[in-house]
Protein backbone atom coordinates (compact mmCIF):
# COMPACT_ATOMS: atom_id res chain seq x y z
CA UNK A 1 0.00 0.00 0.00
CA UNK A 2 1.01 3.67 -1.06
CA UNK A 3 1.44 6.02 2.02
CA UNK A 4 0.56 9.23 0.00
CA UNK A 5 2.43 12.42 1.43
CA UNK A 6 2.05 16.32 1.13
CA UNK A 7 1.37 17.55 -2.48
CA UNK A 8 4.04 19.52 -3.41
CA UNK A 9 3.21 23.22 -4.77
CA UNK A 10 3.35 22.22 -8.86
CA UNK A 11 0.27 19.69 -7.60
CA UNK A 12 -2.59 22.03 -7.75
CA UNK A 13 -1.64 23.78 -10.64
CA UNK A 14 -1.02 20.17 -13.16
CA UNK A 15 -4.60 19.52 -11.78
CA UNK A 16 -6.16 22.40 -12.97
CA UNK A 17 -4.24 21.92 -16.01
CA UNK A 18 -5.14 18.16 -16.56
CA UNK A 19 -8.83 18.70 -15.64
CA UNK A 20 -9.03 21.77 -18.24
CA UNK A 21 -6.62 19.93 -21.13
CA UNK A 22 -4.65 22.96 -20.94
CA UNK A 23 -0.94 22.99 -21.85
CA UNK A 24 1.89 24.15 -19.29
CA UNK A 25 5.47 24.89 -19.12
CA UNK A 26 7.47 22.88 -16.86
CA UNK A 27 11.40 23.71 -15.56
CA UNK A 28 12.34 20.54 -14.68
CA UNK A 29 16.08 19.32 -13.90
CA UNK A 30 17.09 22.76 -15.28
CA UNK A 31 15.10 22.45 -19.16
CA UNK A 32 11.93 24.35 -19.44
CA UNK A 33 9.15 21.69 -21.05
CA UNK A 34 5.98 22.35 -22.41
CA UNK A 35 3.52 19.36 -21.46
CA UNK A 36 -0.23 18.42 -21.58
CA UNK A 37 -0.81 16.90 -18.60
CA UNK A 38 -2.35 13.49 -18.80
CA UNK A 39 -2.01 11.56 -15.42
CA UNK A 40 -0.80 12.72 -11.73
CA UNK A 41 -0.56 9.82 -9.72
CA UNK A 42 2.07 8.23 -7.12
CA UNK A 43 5.18 5.87 -7.42
CA UNK A 44 7.20 4.43 -4.14
CA UNK A 45 5.39 7.88 -2.27
CA UNK A 46 6.90 9.96 -4.49
CA UNK A 47 4.00 12.64 -6.56
CA UNK A 48 4.17 11.39 -10.72
CA UNK A 49 3.11 13.55 -13.75
CA UNK A 50 2.69 11.42 -16.58
CA UNK A 51 2.82 14.15 -19.26
CA UNK A 52 2.87 14.57 -22.91
CA UNK A 53 6.13 16.97 -24.15
CA UNK A 54 4.85 19.49 -27.52
CA UNK A 55 7.74 21.86 -27.05
CA UNK A 56 10.86 23.10 -24.99
CA UNK A 57 13.85 21.14 -23.84
CA UNK A 58 15.00 17.76 -23.47
CA UNK A 59 17.76 15.83 -22.14
CA UNK A 60 18.94 14.68 -25.50
CA UNK A 61 18.25 18.02 -27.25
CA UNK A 62 15.67 17.47 -29.56
CA UNK A 63 11.78 16.68 -29.58
CA UNK A 64 11.44 13.19 -31.04
CA UNK A 65 9.97 13.86 -34.04
CA UNK A 66 8.25 10.24 -33.13
CA UNK A 67 5.27 11.56 -31.30
CA UNK A 68 4.95 7.90 -29.59
CA UNK A 69 8.41 8.73 -27.68
CA UNK A 70 7.21 12.11 -26.90
CA UNK A 71 5.87 10.74 -22.86
CA UNK A 72 7.13 11.93 -20.08
CA UNK A 73 7.41 10.94 -16.17
CA UNK A 74 8.38 13.52 -13.92
CA UNK A 75 8.73 13.30 -10.01
CA UNK A 76 6.59 16.28 -9.36
CA UNK A 77 8.71 17.09 -6.15
CA UNK A 78 11.82 18.13 -8.62
CA UNK A 79 9.89 20.49 -10.82
CA UNK A 80 11.57 24.51 -9.94
CA UNK A 81 8.48 26.19 -11.52
CA UNK A 82 5.18 25.51 -13.69
CA UNK A 83 2.99 28.12 -15.25
CA UNK A 84 0.38 28.10 -17.89
CA UNK A 85 1.77 28.49 -21.47
CA UNK A 86 0.15 30.21 -23.66
CA UNK A 87 -3.46 29.61 -24.49
CA UNK A 88 -2.96 29.32 -28.38
CA UNK A 89 -1.03 26.47 -27.50
CA UNK A 90 -3.06 23.24 -28.29
CA UNK A 91 -3.36 20.27 -26.03
CA UNK A 92 -1.73 17.27 -27.41
CA UNK A 93 -2.12 13.32 -27.07
CA UNK A 94 -0.29 10.50 -29.33
CA UNK A 95 -2.23 7.73 -29.62
CA UNK A 96 -0.50 5.16 -27.19
CA UNK A 97 -2.05 6.55 -24.70
CA UNK A 98 -4.19 4.04 -22.61
CA UNK A 99 -6.47 5.77 -20.40
CA UNK A 100 -7.21 2.35 -18.67
CA UNK A 101 -3.51 1.94 -17.86
CA UNK A 102 -1.85 5.69 -18.39
CA UNK A 103 1.58 4.33 -17.27
CA UNK A 104 2.40 1.23 -15.34
CA UNK A 105 5.31 3.41 -13.26
CA UNK A 106 2.21 5.21 -10.69
CA UNK A 107 1.36 2.99 -8.04
CA UNK A 108 -1.82 5.08 -7.08
CA UNK A 109 -3.51 6.67 -9.42
CA UNK A 110 -4.89 10.25 -8.57
CA UNK A 111 -6.41 12.04 -11.70
CA UNK A 112 -6.07 10.96 -15.56
CA UNK A 113 -7.55 12.05 -18.62
CA UNK A 114 -9.54 9.06 -19.58
CA UNK A 115 -11.79 7.81 -22.69
CA UNK A 116 -12.73 10.38 -24.95
CA UNK A 117 -10.01 13.30 -23.65
CA UNK A 118 -12.45 13.28 -20.20
CA UNK A 119 -10.70 13.79 -16.79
Amino acid sequence: MTTITALPPAWATLHAALRARRTVLVSYHGRWRQLCPHALGWKDNRPLLLGYQTGGQTSSGTLPGDPHKRWRCLHIDEIDQVTAADPASQWQTADNYNPSRPFPAIDTLSAAIGPNGHS
